[in-house]
């Protein structure tokens, strides 16, 4: 190991150039034809090269130093030097063919210029040796710059900066340049990068948060842009967050599941009068059993029999889960949210109407946590509560399956003595489902069975 200084080369007829740019720092790990810094004068920029290799100990020079040949620059402590040319081909042995390297040239870039274009490339298929073109002499580093000046226009960055550039996919022409007279640095190109990328993250926000912006990645026709104010008075108002995320939650899994929904209805005559009787006997400790208990309840004993509802399709692989956490929509003033009631299938009824209470009134007041709301087997979207009847729930993606439940109406149904009609409370349910996990007759047993054990709720003990 020894410490050499790196002093400026042969850089023509150049003299006393400024110093724009550093390309190294003290500690450095340095190769041989590195580039160490860039100069420039009134035609041209120029990286001048280490001849080598070693660790960069310090540097002689700052920006905006004036340099000429013959400049040290750099002290290295040095693994390997590069010969000289001249000493290269000294060394080299009389009866060999092997040419002297040149040493390492400072490589020339022209401010504000052009790559000149490529010469045409020669065809490796010659007849003879002899036909091979001759090796033109290199023109003088100061004749190369006169004549780079004359190609066309091009930014003003040092080899570096464009290689830097390339690496990232960057077109500099795009790039305003800090340095001196407009010159683009790294820094520049970073920050080029920096507010592309935000740029293109608020695009794809935009995407996802406004769903009628991707029409055209559909292959469909734009949305109306509409002057509404010009019909009549109007007022806008912004989206609340919960609706910004859930629409293109909902979105999304509109488009990318294809949705089939089964309707059916179930008898829960014996069973509302079963809740009220609970309720009464219950009133005391304030707890209120809804429907949706019940329901909870006996969709566990439904998935034990369909698992292919309690699965998540990944892929080409469906993956069927061994537990049961159902979640349901909670109507709050900001929107639907859906948190999760976790092991429902080992809950009772009266444990699972506390817990979706408790759950629910986290969501009115906006304190449910993310753990609150994921890892659902399945969901209930009720709406007995408000009203309606049969409708078209969209599934909550990964889940392949969503129960609606309208309000119960009481209507006349034939009984079983088959010699009258007598008046039962009737719940509508839809059962939307991923058609490409389950079939429609999967999907008829499914809410078939479910409607069975709504209608005696003591088959929920025989599973």
């Amino acid at each position: 190991m020894q410490v050499v200084e790196i002093k400026v080369p042969d850089i023509g007829d150049f003299a006393d150039v400024t110093v724009i740019e550093l390309l190294v720092k003290p500690g450095d790990a340095i190769s041989v034809e590195q580039s160490l810094l860039t100069v420039e004068s009134d035609k041209a920029s120029m990286e001048i090269p280490s001849n080598a290799a070693g660790i960069l100990q310090k540097l002689l020079i700052q920006l905006g130093d004036k340099v000429s040949e013959g400049t040290p620059i750099a002290i290295l402590q040095v693994q390997q030097v590069a010969k000289p040319a001249a000493e290269a081909a000294s060394l080299a042995a009389p009866d060999t063919a092997a040419a002297a390297l040149p040493a390492p040239q400072p490589q020339l870039v022209v401010p504000h210029q052009a790559d000149p274009p490529a010469p045409p490339k020669q065809s490796l298929a010659l007849a003879h040796p002899s036909e091979a073109p001759a090796r033109p002499t290199q023109a003088p580093l100061a004749h190369q710059a006169d004549a780079a000046l004359m190609v066309l226009n091009k930014p003003h960055a040092s080899p570096a900066v464009r290689k830097f550039a390339r690496e990232l996919g960057v077109d500099l022409t795009r790039v305003s340049g800090s340095g001196a007279k407009g010159r683009i640095t790294q820094p520049d190109v970073q920050a080029y990068v920096k507010a592309a990328l935000q740029q293109d993250q608020s695009q794809q926000t935009a995407k996802s948060t406004t769903p009628q912006s991707d029409g055209a990645a559909l292959g469909l026709i734009a949305w109306p842009q509409v002057d509404f104010a010009k019909f009549g008075s109007v007022e806008r108002k912004p989206l609340s967050r919960i609706k910004k995320i859930s629409g293109a939650n909902l979105h999304r899994n509109w488009v990318m599941i294809p949705h089939v929904t089964q309707h059916d209805e179930a008898d829960v005559s014996d069973l509302e009068a079963f809740r009220q009787q609970l309720n009464q006997e219950h009133a005391k400790s304030g707890l209120k059993l809804t429907m949706l208990a019940f329901l909870m309840k006996a969709m566990t004993v439904c998935l034990k029999q369909f698992p292919e509802f309690n699965a998540s399709l990944d892929g080409d692989e469906l993956v069927l889960k061994h537990y049961m956490h159902i979640g349901f929509a909670a109507d709050t003033a900001n929107g639907l949210v859906v948190p999760v009631l976790r092991d429902a299938d080992k809950k009772g009824v009266l444990n699972i109407a506390r817990e979706t209470a408790e759950l629910a009134a986290k969501a009115r007041d906006g304190k449910l946590s993310p753990s609150d709301m994921q890892g659902g087997s399945i969901s209930i979207s009720s709406l007995g509560g408000i009203g309606g009847s049969f409708f078209t729930p969209i599934i909550n993606a990964p889940e392949v399956a969503i129960l609606g439940v309208g309000r119960g109406q009481t209507k006349p149904q034939w009984d079983t003595s088959g010699s009258s009609f007598q008046p039962r409370l009737m719940l509508p349910l839809s059962l939307s489902y991923d058609h490409r996990v389950i079939d429609g007759a999967m999907a008829a047993r499914f809410i078939s069975h479910l409607g069975q054990l709504l209608s005696d709720f003591r088959r929920v003990t025989l599973s």
